[in-house]
């Protein structure tokens, strides 16, 4: 996983988004540049680490290219996860079965195993996803 898209903070790992000084508008991935305002002066913050389930979807077949999951593809859950007072992100999410998923559910974020490199690398892929957590 791309290391710029995390910062630690004392509660764990948290997604590292922007802030607009200007609007106050929140960005993940970090921007140079405010969507909202167009103004420029953005600062790195660390996203809230809790949101709920706003929206979710199962992806049941291996994605095309650039894809570069495991080969042996298992189905997954993506959705969009509000993040209070700041913004919805995009994510993958640690349960795959939609009859135990609902929008509204409270999540926290997670790291987990993205795929196997091979024994001349560092070890697994990670990537961050969202589980459920208790309110």
């Amino acid at each position: 996983m791309d290391p710029s898209l995390l910062t630690d903070t004392a509660e764990g790992p948290a997604l590292l988004g922007s802030r607009c000084s200007d609007c106050g508008a929140h960005t993940f991935p970090r921007q140079g540049g405010c969507p909202r305002c167009t103004g420029a002066d953005m600062q790195d913050v660390p996203l809230a680490r809790t949101g709920t389930l706003w929206s979710f979807t199962t992806q049941g077949f291996r994605p095309k290219p650039p894809y570069t999951g495991t080969e042996a593809h298992e189905p997954y859950a993506v959705g969009y996860v509000e993040l209070p007072g700041q913004l919805l992100v995009e994510s993958r999410l640690t349960e795959a079965d939609p009859d135990r998923l609902e929008i509204g559910m409270p999540v926290e974020l997670a790291l987990v195993p993205f795929r196997d490199v091979p024994d001349d690398a560092d070890g697994p892929v990670h990537t961050f996803a969202f589980v459920r957590s208790t309110p």
